[in-house]
């Protein structure tokens, strides 16, 4: 369990965001201080080290490897960069395998919420708008042969033999990881996701269920107007595809730090490498564990 990532979540939460801001430019400059000191306990690394230990954890049983990952927070320990982490991913995955990385957008900074942000400008240019999960998946976006899913905020690349199935039309999907979305797609597939720098705090995959279930996941929802719903124009080259943003209308709080007793056992790994924390799991047991979950009333949601 990554400890720093669920004391993260409570602050976060229960805090003003001045606050817990403030708390988090301590807690990194603190870590920058003990840099010497975190090397010598646990360690340094270069990207073929890690390339090797994902050969050695993870095998090669898998059509789709959904890779979420955090540079900085694979700090001070790994020796390498952004682009040789991507470029390490592509080759690991070769020319048989599709490699995906979320290229998020949850609105501009200066403005306010993905919202707010859509309200100020309802465009959204796809080529242009970079991804905020991270320069690495940035790089990737940017990388040969990368294609994109049309979602203006869960937005996903990939490269390889499925990329183009994987995001086709998910600017149609039923909600960004529902019906028709690339974590359905993902889900029907041997899907291996892994986080590197990251725990498993930040799975996409596991909001594909609140959506597929609809009124059968045991969690009320708010009743919306759909006229009210964001209208967005996706400008892709020469195409304007316009997009609906739907929400789930879920009223309670989530709670991701109960996946691990909502899944079955062997469905969720996480370890640490060098003191890094990885993760992984299979997009369909992740699905499948969480449904049976829900219909016994377990959900990643607690009662607010």
């Amino acid at each position: 369990m990554d400890i720093l990532h669920n004391l993260s979540d409570i602050a976060l939460r229960y805090m003003p965001k001045r606050w817990f801001l403030t708390m988090r430019t301590s807690y990194f400059a603190l870590r920058r201080t003990l840099e010497p000191a975190l090397r010598f306990k646990y360690g340094t690394f270069d990207t073929a080290s890690l390339r090797t230990h994902l050969e050695e954890r993870l095998g090669s049983d898998f059509e789709i490897l959904m890779v979420h990952s955090s540079v900085n927070h694979m700090s001070p320990y790994y020796q390498g960069n952004p682009l040789e982490l991507v470029r390490m991913l592509i080759d690991f995955c070769g020319p048989n395998r599709t490699l995906v990385m979320p290229a998020f957008y949850f609105g501009d900074p200066k403005i306010g919420s993905v919202h707010e942000t859509f309200k100020a400008n309802p465009k959204y240019d796809l080529k242009r708008t970079p991804s905020q999960m991270g320069l690495a998946t940035e790089l990737f976006r940017r990388s040969r042969d990368v294609v994109q899913s049309r979602h203006p905020v869960y937005r996903v690349s990939a490269l390889g033999p499925l990329a183009k199935e994987l995001v086709q039309g998910h600017e149609n999907a039923s909600g960004p990881a529902g019906f028709g979305s690339p974590f359905e797609y993902m889900a029907a597939h041997n899907t291996l996701i892994i986080g590197i720098g990251k725990s498993f705090h930040v799975m996409t995959q596991v909001h594909h269920v609140d959506e597929i279930m609809g009124d059968a996941f045991p969690v009320p929802r708010k009743t919306t107007n759909q006229d009210s719903n964001p209208k967005v124009t996706v400008i892709d080259g020469k195409d304007e595809v316009p997009v609906i943003l739907h929400g789930t209308g879920i009223q309670w709080r989530f709670n991701i730090a109960k996946l691990p007793e909502l899944l079955k056992g062997g469905d969720l790994e996480y370890w640490k490498f060098h003191n890094v924390p990885l993760f992984a799991a299979h997009a369909h047991n992740v699905t499948n564990s969480l449904i049976e979950a829900a219909k016994e009333g377990k959900t990643l949601y607690d009662p607010v």
